[in-house]
């Protein structure tokens, strides 16, 4: 015993290992991997995946916004001072252009989560909302921006 032990210094050391020496935690998915994406992230892809879709049989909508927003605003219902005036809440709108900028469609995500159970009825609920929009935006019914609206997959 002639290396005595020495007192452990006051500034905390970097851990290199866990306490049971595998390593340190790494990610549970590589970026690469779907599973890695947040909600908002998986939202955006399936609008972006819709909007593709209405392009290739419109290709006026590459000069559309196409915006995904948690929430519609409170005084967008008709309400005033913050405060909802009807109890529907707002899935999508369309904004028309004006001077300097172009027409937009919004998707509001957690209204449309929240209505859908998994990622396929999701995925065809954010479809017919931005095929309403869009035919909004057109002057046109929602089956003449989409032949397949309204049926049942």
């Amino acid at each position: 015993m002639d290396d005595p032990v020495k007192p452990p210094s006051g500034e905390p050391r970097p851990r290199r290992r866990d306490r049971h020496g595998r390593g340190m935690r790494g990610p549970v998915a590589p970026p690469q991997v779907p599973l890695s994406a947040s909600r908002a992230e998986a939202f955006s892809d399936l609008v972006h995946d819709s909007v593709e879709r209405l392009e290739r049989r419109w290709p006026q909508l590459a000069d559309i916004d196409f915006l995904v927003l948690e929430v519609p605003p409170l005084g967008g219902a008709g309400g005033q001072d913050g405060e909802w005036r009807d109890e529907v809440v707002p899935l999508g709108g369309a904004i028309t252009a004006a001077e300097g900028r172009p027409a937009r469609v919004v998707i509001y995500r957690r209204p449309v989560e929240i209505r859908t159970k998994g990622r396929d009825e999701r995925a065809a609920l954010v479809h017919e909302v931005v095929v309403e929009q869009v035919a909004d935006l057109l002057g046109l019914s929602p089956e003449s921006v989409d032949p397949r609206y309204g049926d049942e997959d």
